[in-house]
């Protein structure tokens, strides 16, 4: 096998095992009445509660616009508040409601459970060496993206 299969075989592969995660963890969260947007979204509130509204857009990879959609859902279902920043008026704070907590760990629990199937049989030291692999190639592909911006 040439270096250009390989390299396209282990991206196609990554692809296809991302792809199938998501939409594993989709299927799981969608049976207890939420959806991947608002899993990710209660999962990283719960890490980091009373994050800026911008901040977690940015942490989901999400436009602004969608951001605000997806929040006004949360809020109408009683997962979040929003909360004005003391430092700035203009900066909404999201703050999990009691309600959202319980969702986020639900959620929580989800993804354990998913690890706990995916990884049981896998090497501790093979699943070193690919982060470590998946984190330098991260970096590269970060580098391009720098590089590659239009002036």
């Amino acid at each position: 096998m040439k270096r250009t299969e390989a390299q396209s075989d282990f991206l196609e592969a990554l692809t296809k095992t991302s792809r199938k995660i998501r939409t594993a963890f989709n299927q799981r969260v969608t049976a207890h009445g939420l959806t991947y947007p608002r899993a990710r979204a209660l999962w990283r509130l719960a890490e980091r509660p009373d994050m800026a509204q911008t901040e977690l857009a940015f942490e989901l990879e999400l436009e602004q616009a969608t951001m605000v959609r997806l929040l006004d859902r949360m809020e109408e279902n009683g997962l979040i508040e929003r909360r004005q920043s003391a430092d700035d008026r203009r900066v909404k704070r999201i703050a999990l409601t009691p309600h959202g907590e319980e969702q986020a760990t639900l959620v929580r629990s989800i993804a354990d459970q998913m690890r706990q199937e995916v990884f049981a049989d896998i090497d501790m030291e093979d699943l070193r060496g690919l982060t470590l692999l998946l984190q330098t190639i991260t970096g590269r592909v970060a580098d391009l993206e720098v590089q590659h911006v239009p002036a």
